[in-house]
């Protein structure tokens, strides 16, 4: 619409002509990130006192929990150390790996969608 320049001020506003208006922004929705279960291995060689080491140091684990773990991995073979979005699970289980190896342990760690 070309705006007269010889309107009257109220007939302008009463054709629609004002810039009044209300602009209005959406936002997308942010997705809650899925969530990985870092899981250890049982093997009949890393020591015991290794994995809880492991769980206290890397899993931030009290002694009881990084105890109550280390043996629910060694009596059924896998157990949970954390569940974390997926970099940091995937961080924690390269840390397991490397700090294993560095130490002469087959301890293996791997995640799981939770």
């Amino acid at each position: 619409m070309t705006r007269n320049v010889f309107m009257s001020r109220d007939e302008d506003e009463r054709d629609g002509g004002g810039k009044t208006g209300v602009v209005t922004k959406t936002r997308p929705k942010t997705k809650k990130p899925s969530m990985y279960k870092v899981l250890m291995l049982n093997d009949d060689y890393t020591p015991m006192e290794f994995v809880v080491y492991v769980l206290e140091g890397l899993f931030n684990k009290s002694r009881e929990e990084a105890t109550r773990i280390m043996l629910h991995v060694h009596q059924r073979g896998v157990g949970i150390c954390g569940v974390y979005p997926y970099e940091i699970a995937e961080t924690k289980v390269t840390q397991v790996m490397d700090l294993a190896r560095q130490e002469q342990h087959p301890l293996q760690c791997t995640l799981e969608k939770d």
